[in-house]
């Protein structure tokens, strides 16, 4: 080790820590899937799949309400599934998602306060924020809970375990609001908690978005640092890498992209869970492609969710969460199965 070059200390995701290049084959039949999916979804209707009549205001409206569908499942669903290979790199677990630091949770309580308080009817732009500064908050006290009693960094465990007690304590404070709510709070909260993809304000829309983008270029620049960081803060270190403030970098943007998704989309869960799996066993365990391919990913599998919750009882429409849950509860059971003898870090 002593005889190599500082170059040889640089981070190179492929050449030592092992990592498969990417097939430019799945890349490009992934890339030419993708726009026929989502196009699948803005076709999808109650009477089947056609498009709508643009020559009279009824198509058009139909038109323009599932395209704001589309674009709204496009942003929530790339930001859970880019926050979920940020936390699942971090944590070096694949069960790993925006909700295992508490993070949602927190972002769910601070928009619930939003909505019943009035501040939403008041001012669109304070859901979003408040969802953010509660995320944030809720991370720091993660953080601060799982770092007492240990001299240095906390370990994946405390951060594991004190971010579900966290997240817990927030899903009862939702629940006592819930209970104490107005019959019209009452429903506003319920149905952003189960998760629905009704188009948000424009304004609203637009900060998520800001947020969102921000938190997947921290992500992206992050991504070769990641790699490092998947072997173990030891191996990282011995690259040159400051583990901590990768660390924290990345919860920070991981936060983010959840909060700026549960303020405009509700409380939906494995999105994070389910995509960045599926995307690693298929395109490699390589950040600087996984990030990118996950959140087109996670996009178009929310689209696709939302396009199947709209339509498969219609006229009735069902929560695109409930869809999600459907899908992610067996995913998560044979994750778990399997995660002992075949799962990406042992």
């Amino acid at each position: 080790m002593a005889g190599k070059s500082s170059k040889d200390n640089s981070v190179r995701p492929t050449a030592l820590l092992g990592l498969r290049n990417v097939s430019g084959a799945r890349v490009a039949v992934f890339l030419a899937a993708t726009p026929v999916v989502l196009s699948l979804c803005l076709l999808m209707g109650s009477t089947g799949i056609a498009f709508p009549d643009i020559d009279t205001p009824v198509g058009r409206a139909v038109l323009s309400l599932r395209f704001n569908r589309l674009l709204m499942g496009l942003l929530v669903g790339s930001a859970l599934s880019v926050s979920g290979v940020v936390f699942q790199a971090i944590l070096r677990n694949p069960l790993a998602e925006p909700y295992v630091l508490g993070v949602s949770g927190g972002a769910g309580l601070g928009a619930t306060l939003a909505i019943l308080f009035g501040a939403v009817a008041a001012v669109p732009l304070s859901l979003p924020v408040t969802a953010f500064v509660a995320a944030v908050a809720t991370l720091f006290l993660v953080y601060g809970i799982a770092s007492r009693g240990s001299s240095g960094a906390p370990s994946v465990y405390s951060l594991i375990l004190s971010g579900v007690i966290v997240s817990a304590v927030c899903s009862s404070l939702i629940m006592f609001l819930v209970s104490t709510a107005s019959v019209e709070g009452l429903h506003n909260v319920i149905w952003w908690m189960l998760g629905n993809l009704q188009p948000a304000p424009f304004e609203q829309r637009v900060v998520a978005a800001i947020f969102i983008l921000a938190g997947f270029a921290g992500a992206w620049l992050l991504s070769p640092r990641l790699n490092a960081l998947t072997l173990g803060r030891e191996m990282a270190h011995y690259q040159g890498i400051n583990a901590d403030f990768v660390i924290m970098a990345g919860l920070l943007s991981s936060t983010l992209m959840a909060a700026a998704a549960v303020s405009i989309g509700g409380m939906i869960g494995f999105v994070g869970l389910i995509v960045p799996h599926v995307a690693r066993a298929i395109f490699g365990p390589d950040h600087r492609w996984l990030v990118p391919l996950s959140a087109l990913a996670g996009g178009a599998f929310l689209s696709l969710c939302d396009a199947f919750a709209r339509t498969v009882f219609a006229p009735v429409e069902i929560p695109v969460g409930v869809v999600t849950a459907l899908v992610g509860g067996p995913f998560f059971l044979i994750i778990l199965q399997r995660k002992m003898k075949s799962a990406w870090l042992g």
